[in-house]
């Protein structure tokens, strides 16, 4: 994440991404085929996936310090912008090459008329390392990360 111009007035909530079912939880999932979906044996994410995103960008947005507030609901901010995530992808293929995929669709609405200002969909991958959950969960983390700072640096940008 490039360091960029402070806007030090503008109020960003990060609001609680969606996901489809198989998404939206605990479970870390791994694909084994087109259309074939497992969830890792003996690893899960510490809340529900959307929570942890959630977590991660606020935190993220707030390190960036390219903002004068950032926050997620109920932190009582007088909010300029949203951030709307829908998670469409997040897994560890196996079935190929062993990486892990992430796909984030973006909204940035202005909270003050309602209107989506842009939206955008981000992609990220990384390949497996290694062998076993910890593997996974790295790759994992390493392409969130890369989506992480796309989303921060066009979110600015767009702002």
């Amino acid at each position: 994440m490039k360091e960029g111009p402070r806007r030090s007035r503008l109020q960003v909530l990060i609001a609680q991404p969606t996901a489809l079912k198989a998404l939206d939880g605990q479970n870390i999932v791994i694909t084994t085929g087109p259309g074939v979906i497992q969830y890792l044996k003996g690893a899960q994410w510490a809340d529900r996936l959307p929570e942890v995103v959630q977590a991660r960008l606020a935190e993220t947005f707030q390190k960036s310090r390219r903002f004068g507030g950032v926050g997620m609901p109920g932190e009582g901010l007088a909010i300029d912008y949203q951030v709307i995530v829908d998670i469409r992808t997040f897994q560890v293929r196996v079935d190929q090459a062993r990486s892990a995929e992430i796909q984030l669709y973006v909204r940035v609405l202005n909270d003050r008329n309602g209107e989506v200002k842009a939206s955008r969909t981000f992609d990220a991958g990384a390949p497996v390392s290694g062998e076993g959950n910890d593997a996974f969960v790295s790759a994992l983390d390493t392409a969130f990360g890369e989506a992480q700072t796309a989303i921060i640096d066009w979110s600015a940008s767009v702002m």
